[in-house]
């Protein structure tokens, strides 16, 4: 076997569909397009969402709600977490994020008091929980509200 001697599997190769080229292809005269109509005229195209005619599933489906589009997306983040830092340390949502506790930052990060903290932490975060404060303050920490 030479390159020069391959050739495709038989019947993986179809030939093209050669329409409006005589009555003797099947395919004359109106070209697959049938009569009329505006699929038959050249230079239409339907919409993505077209189906025929019939009310557009877009449309037969009930709404409800509505997005509101400035809510903000807050990363949470337990005071449990926050036991793996040493005492004294500093902990921003940019630490949190080269630590790995949080995977993005998106509209800031707000702690939560779930869990025990016994370590003096200087915690800064874009809002907290009422809890989550207490907790960390009865450890001897602060919290700080940074701004967006």
């Amino acid at each position: 076997m030479e390159l020069h001697n391959l050739s495709p599997k038989p019947g993986s190769r179809k030939a093209r569909k050669r329409v409006g080229r005589g009555p003797g292809s099947g395919h004359g005269k109106t070209a697959g397009r049938g009569h009329k109509g505006a699929g038959s005229r050249s230079g239409t195209t339907q919409r993505r969402n077209f189906e025929g005619g019939q009310m557009p599933l877009v449309r037969r489906v009930p709404k409800r709600g509505f997005t509101n589009i400035f809510r903000t997306e807050r990363v949470i983040v337990n005071v449990a977490q926050l036991e793996r830092f040493p005492d004294g340390a500093e902990v921003t949502p940019e630490v949190l994020l080269a630590e790995g506790v949080v995977s993005k930052l998106a509209d800031g990060v707000k702690i939560l008091g779930k869990g025990a903290i016994s370590r003096r932490l200087t915690v800064k975060a874009h809002a907290f929980s009422k809890k989550a404060k207490e907790l960390i303050e009865a450890a001897g920490g602060s919290c700080e509200v940074i701004g967006q």
